[in-house]
């Protein structure tokens, strides 16, 4: 088999490439920054090539950076799986639940401590990929799956729903409060990223804009035009918090900074989202447990 390059380069590689930011994968490693360039240099002359554009500034990945990432971060969510399906501490329950990156980070992990406060027997494993993982298989006993329709083949709770509005720093807009003149959105920096599966009913610019067309017909063409793209969505909304310009975004994903008035919603023109369920296998042997695990997702709501 091939020698591969140091595990540490190789994580230090793919925090980066996900943030997109020395400083921020550099305090999600407990390391400096310099030690995550250090780690990313050995890397590139193990390689033979750049993976990081750093001038101009905002960093981004080369060519080869692109092809290396996706096969790390799946790679890596697939080490995080197997780990998770081995048998655990036998002395008391521990429920695995997958969910995808946002939610996890976002909506899941803060409300944990809800959670130990009312199950402090029950461990949870948390799984956060967005790869779908196969609980037929055992790779988690319950999923939370962000869906247009309910998932088949399982026992499906629906969570909540989102919309999806354009977003920014209030300081983007005058007076720090929502526009009320569509023509307005216009004048704002706009930021894209891809959205996980293209398709008619994406939440993406150009299908606001085509609602907002509904409003006011005359808007200009031009106005599909984004500032800068991004494939990730963590990257989207790091670059907003920045105050770089305005996203479509989740209302739930984004709840905990509109609520703090980090961000505010650009216009009050939405675009459905999609829905949140949380699935098992029918026949799963802790659907006792599953049911209390459920119950309390939807208390935290």
């Amino acid at each position: 088999m091939k020698k591969l390059p140091p595990l540490n380069a190789l994580r230090a590689f793919e925090s980066a490439a996900r943030h997109l930011s020395f400083r921020l994968a550099a305090a999600e490693l407990g390391v400096t920054p310099t030690a995550i360039s250090h780690q990313i240099r050995l890397l590139e002359e193990s390689c033979g090539q750049s993976l990081f554009r750093r001038r101009p500034r905002p960093l981004c990945l080369t060519a080869a950076g692109e092809l290396l990432f996706p096969v790390l971060r799946n790679g890596f969510d697939a080490f995080a799986a197997a780990l998770a399906s081995l048998p655990g501490d036998l002395t008391g329950e521990t429920l695995r639940v997958t969910t995808p990156n946002a939610f996890a980070s976002r909506w899941l992990v803060p409300r944990l401590p809800k959670w130990r406060d009312a199950q402090p027997q029950i461990a949870l494993e948390v799984i956060g990929t967005d790869r779908v993982l196969n609980l037929a298989s055992g790779e988690a006993d319950v999923a939370i799956r962000y869906a247009r329709h309910v998932p088949p083949d399982h026992i499906a709770h629906e969570l909540l729903r989102d919309s999806y509005f354009p977003v920014c720093r209030p300081e983007l807009l005058p007076g720090g409060k929502p526009l009320t003149e569509l023509a307005d959105m216009c004048r704002l920096p706009r930021i894209h990223y891809d959205w996980m599966k293209m398709d008619s009913e994406s939440p993406i610019w150009r299908r606001w804009w085509r609602a907002a067309r509904e409003q006011v017909p005359n808007l200009p063409r031009d106005a599909e035009t984004c500032q800068v793209s991004f494939r990730e969505e963590a990257h989207a909304i790091a670059a907003v918090l920045a105050g770089q310009g305005v996203a479509i975004c989740s209302d739930t994903i984004l709840a905990p900074e509109l609520g703090r008035g980090e961000l505010v919603k650009a216009h009050q023109l939405s675009l459905p989202g999609l829905s949140y369920y949380l699935i098992h296998r029918p026949e799963h042997r802790r659907k006792a447990l599953i049911a209390q695990f459920a119950s309390w997702l939807r208390s935290t709501i």
